[in-house]
């Protein structure tokens, strides 16, 4: 037996609907982001042009962390494919993307998949670090480290992980000192504010 659903749609009678595992849209945006990473990299590898795409690396996630009208254009849906496309070209032209990344990005936007960007990167640079015996850390500071202080925190994580440590860096002036350091999927925050959120959720 069938029973018509509010939207007009027949169902067996009885069929229950599960519940999506909220974990899965992130799951799905990661596999993505790991094709085109390989791909890449593969690309990359084969041109020699490996520090290129490093470089570009490194200003497409300023860009993810300093312009809200990027990270807009990355994310929103009201962007026709046409649209995203021609600002997705016209912004790595301007960016002096390596022709490698430039072209993933415009494919990425034929196929409505710039939304992994932010994985993309990440996935990327950890496929590179590996390459390299290396090991990336995301540092966020409340302003820039001098040169100082990020080769005693490059030291630091060194004898922390046993690898060579190549930091990526990215001022966040909200912070209210210390640290926030990413190597892959471990944190260490030593941040006074993220102290003070967690006393506040303690007095909730």
């Amino acid at each position: 037996q069938r029973q018509r659903t509010g939207a007009g749609h027949l169902r067996p009678t009885g069929m229950t609907y599960e519940r999506m595992d909220v974990s899965e849209p992130a799951s799905i945006s990661t596999g993505i982001a790991q094709r085109y990473a390989t791909a890449v990299f593969e690309l990359a590898s084969e041109a020699k042009k490996v520090k290129a795409v490093e470089a570009d690396l490194t200003v497409l996630q300023d860009a993810m962390s300093t312009s809200d009208d990027f990270r807009a254009l990355i994310n929103s849906p009201i962007y026709t494919r046409d649209q995203q496309a021609g600002a997705i070209t016209a912004l790595a032209k301007k960016m002096k993307l390596s022709p490698v990344m430039a072209n993933t990005l415009s494919l990425m936007a034929q196929k409505r998949r710039v939304f992994v960007l932010p994985q993309l990167v990440q996935t990327l640079r950890d496929i590179i670090a590996a390459d390299k015996g290396e090991v990336t850390a995301d540092v966020t500071s409340a302003k820039a480290l001098t040169k100082t202080q990020a080769d005693k925190l490059a030291a630091s994580l060194n004898k922390t992980t046993g690898k060579a440590v190549t930091l990526h860096q990215t001022v966040d002036e909200t912070l209210i000192g210390g640290l926030i350091v990413k190597v892959g999927s471990k944190m260490i925050d030593t941040s006074i504010r993220s102290k003070l959120n967690s006393l506040q959720n303690v007095m909730k």
